[in-house]
């Protein structure tokens, strides 16, 4: 019988507490009902940032700016963080979380709207890092936008990769868990890049661009 993991993952999730910054942020998500990444998944994606020393990064979903405090703690001083967001309410609650952290209005680009309308409009080959957190039945599509705007050696990350658990069922059939586990297959198989999918949080599906 396989071991239970679950107090260690519990254990690995809380490794890194959120402080006040972080915890307003996660406070204003659950008030606009919008899911943030975990402190466990928020933990990954700095340091990824920072291994990279990304100096560009774009992410879909901006959420409250939960996951946008965590990548830009780990990028670069200097580096831009684009986010992409149909709710101009979500962006707001994003802006005061970047605000109460201290970063300049320089380093933290909001652009509303859809992203399927917006990934086009940006430079091939021009980020160290691209996180995927929108819609979850738009994800195909969108990974591939984020592979074209990856630098190699640049790092793709799509949360909430397991779906609460129902990606891994072979019973659930339904059409969003179907489209995150073809996501998961077609990168897994995807030459041109280097995948991994953690169980931090709700799942994180993370891929090197060769």
């Amino acid at each position: 019988m396989a071991p239970d993991k679950s107090v260690s993952w519990a254990y690995s999730e809380d490794f890194l507490p959120a402080d006040d910054v972080l915890l307003r942020a996660y406070d204003r998500a659950s008030q606009l009902g919008v899911p943030a990444v975990s402190t466990g998944t928020g933990a990954v994606l700095r340091l990824v940032a920072a291994a990279l020393r990304a100096g560009a990064v774009a992410e879909v979903g901006t959420g409250a700016g939960v996951s946008g405090l965590w990548l830009l703690r780990g990028m670069a001083p200097d580096g831009v963080l684009t986010t992409i967001d149909t709710e101009v309410e979500h962006q707001r609650a994003a802006k005061d979380a970047f605000a109460e952290e201290g970063v300049r209005s320089t380093r933290a680009r909001t652009i509303t709207g859809r992203a399927l309308d917006v990934l086009p409009r940006l430079t091939d080959g021009g980020y160290d890092m691209v996180l995927v957190d929108g819609d979850p039945l738009e994800t195909p599509a969108t990974v591939e936008h984020a592979l074209r705007l990856l630098r190699p050696g640049g790092v793709l990350a799509v949360a909430h990769a397991l779906s609460a658990d129902r990606v891994p069922d072979p019973a659930r059939r339904d059409e969003l868990t179907t489209t995150l586990r073809e996501v998961t297959r077609s990168l897994r198989d995807d030459e041109r890049v280097v995948p991994a999918l953690l169980p931090s949080g709700d799942g994180l599906l993370l891929a090197a661009r060769r």
